[in-house]
């Protein structure tokens, strides 16, 4: 409060005024979070030139963890090192395949790699030298799903839309377990990453499957119904949790508490097609840890990060396409995602190496010269306003189209006035069948219809009936205009008589109505001689 004092040689006056407290200026957007610029500092690397969509991603467990992308009928081997130079072409291709590739999976040492296609035949591949060692056939239908067991190199897990679930010798070429018990095809699959016989299954019949290879009648231990098609399923690192992804929710399971659901996040708009366990560095009174995530895509273009501690989503990222596959490295400085149109958006974290680089650097003497610091950019510079105007779009860029206004006939305007006689006299000069019929049946719900009938004048009524006359025997239109018609004639047949003109139109109505009855005759007369021999052809 502030006080202003007028003084006068008479009296002193005290008058007080308010005074607004100033205000803090509201922020434009939202703070970003420690976690969301954690997931931001990805560096994005777009990899085009795949054939199709990318059915399966998947990271060698052993540096410089590799990644490799099943794409059409051909796997292709990228090394995360070259994602930082900006090299996006494959270190080397597998393309002995004679349908598409469904499923990849590296073995716990990177050495082998396994993968399915959709002929039913599985391999296993030296990563090195890319030679086939192994051909696993004994699935009748398409394979889904290969997966090597974490703690296990000497088995394979497969699936596919036979409804079996093998359990495989790959040394031996020979099928250990056959586990029957889906109703429908099997879609996915992980390994327990505590116990190298426990591993979980899930399939389009809703149902989750955990099976233990020792179990001797070959049964499922535990089952969950999802609710929805089972598109992926994955452990969760603790061993007693597991997540399930289909249709357009993502739910977390407690095996131990005998399949209980925790959790279930709906944040997607479509169906979420993979999911994968990430990690995100957290900064907790000056040491560092390491906190698990669930990363899950859908073909509504979204990446979801997940919470499963706190049971929120941290972060979401927008692609321009939908979204088919997903995969965190082991090192946790790798995010690969596939698209339904081929490209792979690969994000790569600075790390460590760029620091002991330029250690290294400062030893031998030499050290880098920095770039001279651009100033940023604020609201008070002339660039500020002027910035990104000369950029051009390139070809993956996603372009927002605006809604273009939609410019309304004339006798939508009237309508939207009222003005019913009048938006019917327009349409009918037009002469356009559809547009007479809707503003008709607009008036039927109206309830106008038959009043701008009755204060038409003859020359108005003239054009009702010459629209009568032309499109009252059309099928499509018949059952609202031979009615309509009947009313018309009722409501003005006195105008009718003592007009010529209306006769006439009346006398072509009367006509048409005729020929449209006279072919309805002869269509029965034809019927009535086809169907005997219809019937006599069938009993032959």
């Amino acid at each position: 409060m502030a006080e202003i004092r007028a003084e006068e040689p008479a009296s002193t006056i005290s008058k007080t005024f308010l005074i607004k407290p100033k205000l803090k200026s509201k922020p434009r957007s939202l703070p970003q979070t420690a976690e969301s610029k954690y997931w931001s500092s990805f560096k994005s690397t777009k990899i085009p030139n795949l054939v199709s969509s990318i059915s399966s991603l998947s990271f060698s467990p052993s540096p410089p963890h590799l990644f490799a992308a099943a794409s059409s009928a051909s796997v292709s081997l990228f090394s995360p090192l070259s994602l930082s130079d900006g090299d996006v072409s494959p270190s080397s291709t597998i393309s002995s395949f004679s349908d598409v590739v469904s499923s990849i999976s590296f073995r716990n040492d990177g050495l082998l790699l396994a993968a399915s296609d959709l002929s039913g035949l599985i391999q296993v591949f030296d990563v090195k030298t890319r030679t086939p060692l192994r051909r696993l056939r004994s699935h009748t239908r398409p394979v889904r799903f290969v997966k090597y067991p974490v703690l296990d190199k000497l088995h394979l897990l497969s699936g596919g839309d036979d409804a079996v679930v093998k359990f495989w010798d790959v040394a031996g070429e020979s099928v250990v377990l056959d586990l029957m018990g889906h109703k429908d095809y099997v879609r996915c699959s992980d390994c327990s990453p505590v116990s190298p016989d426990l591993f979980v299954t899930g399939s389009y019949d809703h149902t989750v499957k955990v099976w233990d290879v020792r179990v001797e009648n070959s049964r499922s231990v535990l089952e969950v119904n999802h609710g929805k098609p089972v598109e992926d399923v994955t452990y969760l690192p603790s061993g007693g949790l597991i997540a399930t992804a289909g249709g357009n929710s993502v739910k977390i399971w407690d095996l131990i508490g005998g399949g209980r659901m925790v959790y279930s996040m709906e944040s997607h708009n479509k169906t979420v097609t993979s999911i994968c366990v990430g990690r995100v560095r957290k900064e907790n009174d000056g040491a560092e840890s390491m906190e698990d995530r669930i990363l899950s895509v859908g073909l509504d273009g979204y990446m979801k990060v997940f919470d499963f501690g706190n049971m929120k989503v941290t972060h979401s990222m927008r692609f321009p396409a939908p979204l088919m596959s997903v995969s965190f490295s082991p090192d946790c400085r790798t995010r690969v995602i596939g698209t339904s149109n081929g490209i792979i958006f690969a994000g790569r974290r600075k790390g460590k190496e760029n620091v002991e680089s330029g250690r290294v650097g400062n030893v031998l003497g030499f050290e880098s010269i920095s770039e001279p610091e651009r100033r940023v950019l604020r609201p008070t510079y002339f660039r500020y306003f002027h910035r990104g105007q000369s950029e051009k779009p390139t070809e993956g860029d996603y372009l927002v189209m605006r809604n273009k206004k939609i410019k309304l006939a004339e006798h939508d305007k009237l309508l939207k006035k009222f003005r019913h006689k009048d938006a019917l006299v327009s349409v009918l000069s037009r002469k356009n069948r559809e547009n007479v019929v809707a503003v008709m049946e607009e008036l039927v719900t109206r309830k106008k219809l038959l009043k701008c009938v009755s204060n038409l004048d003859s020359d108005e009524l003239g054009l009702l009936l010459t629209f009568l006359s032309n499109n009252a025997t059309m099928p499509r239109y018949s059952s609202l205009l031979m009615g309509l018609t009947k009313k018309v004639i009722e409501m003005r047949v006195e105008d009718i008589r003592n007009s010529d003109a209306l006769k006439g139109h009346i006398r072509n109505l009367k006509r048409s109505i005729e020929e449209e009855l006279r072919i309805q005759h002869s269509l029965q007369e034809i019927q009535g001689i086809i169907s005997p021999l219809l019937r006599i052809a069938s009993r032959r």
